[in-house]
């Protein structure tokens, strides 16, 4: 009898962790995060902000490349991403996938300075797994900054045949 109780108790918090769960990873589509205005408008958002955030993160050019490192001694490419909106007071997720869920769907055509590229560069996968921030957009141009593991932060265009295949979707998270 004791094991039978046992038993029900165990799959009843079992049952109560998994249903809680499911309703705190579930989020919907965000705006800006910001400790400066309770608003989340993305109206808020000057030029002057996204100058300043591709600004800061050309200031880790050249920086290796460290998985999980958000810092000049090492960045990886959800690192630079954060780091760089953070200097603005805009909080984004962590990691590259939580980042590819939030803000707005953008269509290539129409990126704009400051918002986000994402890849897939695993060979035969179409998982996201790399970001970049989009530091100059012109018909036929997107030049972006993002963390490479070979090469640090650098400066690459959406054009160069590697960057073409393995891109993915853009988003504006402000």
């Amino acid at each position: 009898m004791k094991n039978i109780i046992l038993l029900l108790i165990l799959c009843i918090s079992f049952a109560s962790c998994n249903s809680s769960k499911g309703v705190v990873t579930k989020k919907g589509k965000t705006s800006k995060v910001s400790t400066k205005t309770s608003t989340s408008s993305s109206s808020t958002v000057t030029s002057k902000e996204v100058k300043n955030i591709i600004d800061y993160a050309k200031t880790f050019k050249g920086t290796r490349y460290k998985y999980g490192g958000t810092t000049k001694k090492g960045m990886d490419c959800s690192g630079l991403v954060v780091t760089a909106f953070k200097k603005e007071d805009i909080l984004l997720p962590r990691t590259t996938g939580d980042l590819s869920k939030r803000g707005d769907w953008i269509d290539v055509k129409e990126v704009q300075e400051g918002d986000l590229l994402f890849f897939a560069t695993k060979k035969n996968s179409r998982k996201i797994n790399h970001v970049g921030i989009v530091t100059d957009s012109r018909p036929g141009h997107v030049e972006f900054i993002h963390s490479t593991t070979s090469r640090g932060v650098i400066t690459s265009n959406l054009s160069e045949k590697y960057w073409y295949l393995a891109y993915v979707q853009a988003r504006r998270m402000l």
